[in-house]
């Protein structure tokens, strides 16, 4: 399979299953797209005869430079899982190598398009984890992690900092098993900013591997979906808090991450008005909903949607200090097979865990009973919901074998999946259409740096990862 596109003025062929990408001219490209599989010695007569803008002298000339590619294994790939059983049976077992821990359910802001009903996961009780139920999680995952060194750890909410004393019992307790069980703990927190203070920036930014900052953009944008529990805007309040954090944060990771709904589908402003903010690492996600959701994107948006992205690729061009999330990808090595393959570990590898002690495949699953998967408290741990979101990959879902972007997509998310189509299995089109759509203007822009001899970020910042057991990265 190969995807020809055009993007940011370039003419450009992804071979889906070797992962190479070609910049063309105009004729190689006109060429190619009219080309439905591997080629053969000559030019075929009806192929020609669909593009009599150009001479047969010049198209003989481009076939065989495109057969070239394909003879050194760059065009027409194979598809080499494909056939494999093992691609259809990646590993199994409950090696849980990361813990979303809801810290709290509750928060201190009430946004509109919160999945978590306003903090509490729609069981309209409010709580925060106590640290007896935090080291029953870390416990738990230290067991289920087998010879995984490596453990991520994200406190989520809700806001975490609500629970702050959790916190930073959690992290001394996890540190105090590292030597004795070889495991490393990586710790992430995701907060809002209200009660950022110099204390908690100053904790965050020494025990924090990475950091999560929510704002959505510009200050009339942010406020309109972002209210504080008075109604009151936040971003006034949180604006100068995230600045601070980030500016004491070093060469620690970090993501300011917003939310873009149907009311500002001109996000690319607020992405760079982050950047004007100081913020460098920036990440701006589409709202996802069922059908009668207000706010979130729908299929009439994506003409809208694709060209802001693809609006947003140009302006980056020349604002080298932002580092869009989404317009990252690693053309020369991308990530591992299990990855490609099989995506985030949702149910098998990561797990959330709530105030109570109950698991679930992750954090948008929390308050869907069915998917509940056991209790720290207790040990269980459901296998039967495990395997089902162990068995999700690109081949075991119909539309993800037959789009040219499953390789870096890896079969999009399960919980999106089941809010708009009642179904884990089943895509949810718009949002795959989102994600084709941003991976032509990532590739569009590594061609045009390589172009430039430039390098740009190409590292993998996904903190529940966690994947490979043989380098442990």
């Amino acid at each position: 399979m190969v995807h020809t596109f055009t993007a940011l003025g370039q003419y450009l062929a992804a071979d889906v299953n070797s992962g190479a990408v070609h910049v063309l001219d105009k004729l190689s490209y006109d060429l190619l797209s009219q080309v439905e599989g591997p080629m053969g010695e000559a030019l075929p007569g009806e192929l020609a005869a669909r593009l009599p803008q150009y001479s047969p002298a010049d198209l003989a000339e481009a076939w065989e430079e495109l057969r070239a590619l394909q003879d050194q294994g760059l065009l027409f790939t194979d598809d080499e899982y494909v056939d494999r059983d093992k691609a259809m049976e990646l590993p199994r077992q409950a090696v849980v190598k990361a813990l979303c821990l809801h810290v709290s359910h509750d928060c201190n802001l009430r946004c509109k398009y919160c999945f978590a009903s306003t903090g509490d996961f729609g069981t309209g009780h409010r709580m925060t984890m106590d640290f007896e139920t935090a080291k029953r999680a870390i416990d738990w995952v230290v067991s289920k992690s087998g010879k995984r060194r490596n453990i991520e750890v994200d406190f989520f909410g809700g806001e975490p900092l609500m629970a702050m004393d959790t916190v930073k019992k959690t992290v001394e307790y996890a540190r105090s098993l590292e030597k004795e069980h070889d495991k490393c703990f990586r710790f992430t927190i995701t907060t809002n900013g209200i009660l950022l203070n110099d204390e908690n920036i100053d904790y965050i930014n020494r025990e924090m591997s990475n950091v999560v900052l929510s704002l959505d953009g510009r200050k009339d944008v942010n406020d309109n979906m972002r209210p504080t529990v008075n109604g009151k805007g936040s971003y006034e309040i949180i604006t100068p808090k995230f600045q601070k954090l980030v500016a004491g944060r070093g060469t620690k990771d970090y993501y300011v991450r917003g939310t873009f709904t149907r009311q500002n589908l001109d996000f690319a402003q607020d992405v760079l008005h982050m950047g004007d903010l100081g913020f460098r690492h920036v990440s701006v996600e589409p709202a996802s909903g069922p059908l009668d959701d207000p706010f979130a994107i729908k299929e009439g948006d994506l003409p809208q949607v694709e060209a802001e992205y693809e609006k947003l690729a140009k302006l980056l061009m020349d604002r080298k200090d932002i580092n869009f999330f989404h317009f990252n990808v690693d053309l020369a090595q991308g990530p591992c097979v299990i990855k490609r393959l099989r995506g985030c570990g949702a149910g098998c590898e990561y797990v959330a865990i709530t105030p109570d002690g109950d698991i679930y495949p992750c954090h948008q699953f929390v308050g869907k009973e069915e998917y509940r998967m056991g209790n720290v408290f207790d040990g269980s741990f459901d296998m039967e919901i495990s395997r089902t979101f162990a068995d999700q990959n690109i081949y075991t879902r119909p539309a993800c074998r037959e789009c040219w972007a499953r390789f870096y997509c890896s079969g999009g998310c399960s919980a999106s999946n089941l809010l708009v189509n009642g179904d884990i299995t089943k895509s949810n089109e718009v949002a795959c259409a989102m994600e084709r759509k941003r991976l032509e203007c990532a590739i569009a822009l590594n061609a045009i740096a390589a172009g430039m001899g430039e390098q740009g970020d190409t590292k993998c910042d996904n903190t529940s990862c966690n994947q490979c057991d043989q380098c442990g990265e």
